[in-house]
């Protein structure tokens, strides 16, 4: 070997040690790297090492034998990290120490302060963060390519035979004889897509992260997570981080980072270097290259270049790892939703429909228990409405959603006497489409810009396109009283700067029709506050068939949906038109149910209704002209619907409108 190339060892050289072992081979041809000596306890298999390269039991008789050495590679299990480091910057090398670096956040500030005591450098094995594709994803954010940023996100599903989980003593361990160990899919497997999140973000420091929130969840039979949501809360209004992640996918999907932008998203499949951009003049690939990080620590030493991956700037994801550590063990998914596929240590368990839930989680910025799924259970959120001794429906404030989905309160889940769920909220396609509710998509003021209180982008009138803004409202519940059959709410509409521009006072109520139906009655009063303001929606706005804005029921996935008025039939037919009422009939989740919406008494607003493109009914305050709302002249609507098992017949909805409303 040339005088110039760095003698480096290695710790660690069977499993992803082996890694590290053709890498230094690649170096070694190169002249810049010479491999001098191994410590690993097992045998390795013939022929991997040159007769050159020293072969020590432990790290602590290398160092002892070894002098001069440049770099220290260790790639060893996660909770031997801290002590080996410890040793490496004690002898005077620079250390290469694999990820996470260690299990603590105590032990990374140690850690630091005792690479500043020797004065060496510490490189973490993060090796994503070798991409080209992170400096061109920030310059793009920081530049205003993108347009405005409100959030970013991560998706990372694999699947995992039971082999994985039980390669060695300390595989899925949160501790192992007493010390952290901290093996899960944040924190070991799938580290990278939060750390590649945290780093396009520009999240180093702890001082970036507000607080983490987890809901952590396993399959397999450990003691740590491996299906999980980490999300990272920023201060200000820094757009937060939404990782979605398990190790229980139907197959190994490339993870990725989504950076979403108000005029362009960047998806960027990191183990790939591909960023993919979609925007206005449609999609487009780039491929980028990779710098090596021990190439990088070379490098480095020399004075050519900072560290790609240094262990100061693991803080911020530390923090993450760290509220893995201190927090509660992962709940278990029952048994009855995870299929289980081949045998033996190929064995692989399998979360059943975790690759949409994953997607549809970061597309919310929401957790797995917000999304409401089977195996994620919340505990009861707001108030039920009871029907004799049947919960039909449960009252949200929906304080928690993401500020881009227009948080307000809504009805979630509704269901039929029979426990059919009829609603859905965080839909993948749609995720600011919130069950039962009431929702506008333009409010404004005079003088003042239009605020978004629907969620999701807002419609460009000029250009007849949707766009991200930040221009999203809230409807905040004030005060609230309920008993079993009503929940009563004082309401107000703020915008985005918090100046409320409508109150509102909102009442459900429930009662049963007969053994299979029951009758939701919504009655709303709003005002403005203090000056007249005006309802506007797409459909005002110039887009043929969809003034929706006011009443909305996002139903549930549901197959051979049918919807009709007492004059017509179909999507096409009803949006848009008038009738005392609309009847939705289909089946959910293999089971049939209806639901008959009359039309508010007050005023004859059009149907919105949509079947195709997903499944949802409205009733339109502004369907293509704009409602003004004064003080002194408040908006009043009341709605009824009458929810049943089985398919109504046209004849059967004639019979319930002509009941009339239950006293």
């Amino acid at each position: 070997m040339s005088g110039g190339a760095a003698r480096v060892a290695l710790v660690g050289a069977n499993g992803f040690g082996a890694v590290h072992r053709r890498n230094l081979a690649r170096l070694a041809g190169l002249g810049r790297a010479e491999l001098v000596a191994v410590a690993e306890p097992a045998p390795l298999p013939p022929g991997s090492l040159a007769d050159t390269v020293h072969v020590y039991p432990e790290l602590g008789s290398l160092l002892a034998a070894e002098s001069d050495l440049d770099v220290v590679i260790v790639s060893t299990p996660l909770h031997t990290h801290f002590e080996l480091a410890e040793q490496v910057l004690a002898s005077g090398a620079d250390l290469y120490l694999e990820k996470p670096p260690v299990t603590s956040l105590a032990q990374l500030g140690r850690l630091r302060e005792s690479a500043a005591r020797a004065g060496r450098l510490v490189q973490v094995g993060f090796q994503s963060l070798g991409s080209h594709a992170i400096p061109w994803l920030r310059s793009a954010i920081e530049g205003g390519d993108l347009g405005e940023v409100r959030a970013i996100t991560a998706v990372g599903s694999w699947t995992r035979p039971l082999s994985y989980f039980t390669r060695s003593r300390w595989a899925g361990k949160r501790t192992l004889d007493g010390v952290d160990v901290v093996d899960g899919v944040a924190t070991n497997a799938l580290s990278h897509a939060v750390i590649t999140a945290m780093r396009v973000a520009g999240v180093r420091r702890a001082t970036d992260v507000l607080r983490v929130e987890l809901d952590a969840f396993r399959a397999n039979d450990t003691e740590t997570d491996d299906t999980t949501v980490v999300r990272v809360r920023r201060p200000g209004r820094e757009p937060d981080l939404t990782c979605a992640l398990t190790l229980c996918g139907p197959e190994e999907a490339e993870p990725y980072v989504t950076v979403h932008g108000s005029d362009a998203t960047a998806t960027f499949f990191y183990v790939l270097d591909e960023v993919r951009v979609v925007d206005a003049a449609g999609e487009r690939a780039e491929r980028f290259g990779r710098d090596d990080l021990l190439e990088n620590l070379l490098q480095a030493r020399a004075g050519q270049v900072d560290l790609l991956s240094a262990l100061d700037d693991t803080e911020a994801y530390m923090t993450v790892l760290e509220a893995v550590r201190t927090g509660p063990p992962p709940r278990v998914i029952p048994a009855r939703f995870v299929d289980r596929v081949g045998a033996g240590d190929d064995e692989r368990l399998i979360v059943r429909g975790i690759s949409r839930d994953v997607q549809r989680a970061a597309a919310a910025e929401a957790t797995f228990t917000e999304l409401g799924l089977p195996w994620a259970p919340a505990d009861a959120e707001g108030a039920g409405l009871v029907v004799g001794n049947r919960v039909v429906a449960f009252s949200r404030d929906g304080r928690e959603r993401a500020a881009s989905l227009s948080p307000r309160p809504y009805l979630h889940p509704v269901r039929t006497l029979g426990g059919v769920t009829l609603t859905d909220h965080l839909p993948l396609d749609h995720p600011w489409h919130l069950g039962v509710g009431v929702a506008m998509p333009g409010v404004a003021a005079a003088g003042r810009p239009v605020t978004n209180f629907w969620g999701g982008p807002d419609y460009q009138q000029g250009s007849g396109a949707y766009r991200w803004g930040g221009t999203h409202g809230t409807i905040d519940v004030d005060a609230s009283s309920s008993d079993v059959a009503s929940v009563r709410q004082e309401l107000s509409w703020p915008d985005a700067d918090g100046s409320a521009l409508l109150r509102e006072q909102r009442e459900w109520h429930a009662e049963g029709v007969d053994d299979r139906t029951w009758q939701l009655t919504l009655r709303l009063v709003l005002e403005a506050v203090d000056a007249a303001v005006t309802l506007t929606s797409p459909g005002a706005l110039g887009r043929a068939g969809a003034g929706y804005g006011g009443f909305f029921w996002r139903f549930a996935p549901c197959r051979d949906a049918s919807v009709r008025t007492r004059d017509a039939e179909g999507e096409e037919a009803v949006n848009g038109s008038r009738s005392p009422w609309l009847l939705w009939t289909s089946h959910f989740d293999g089971a049939p149910a209806s639901v008959l919406f009359t039309a508010p008494p007050e005023s004859d607003d059009p149907w919105f209704a949509r079947v195709g493109e997903y499944p949802g009914v409205g009733s339109a305050l502004a369907w293509v002209n704009p409602l003004t709302v004064a003080p002194e002249s408040p908006v009043v609507r009341t709605l009824s619907m009458y929810v049943s098992d089985g398919i109504l017949t046209r004849g059967d909805a004639e019979r319930l409108f002509d009941r009339g409303p239950l006293a």
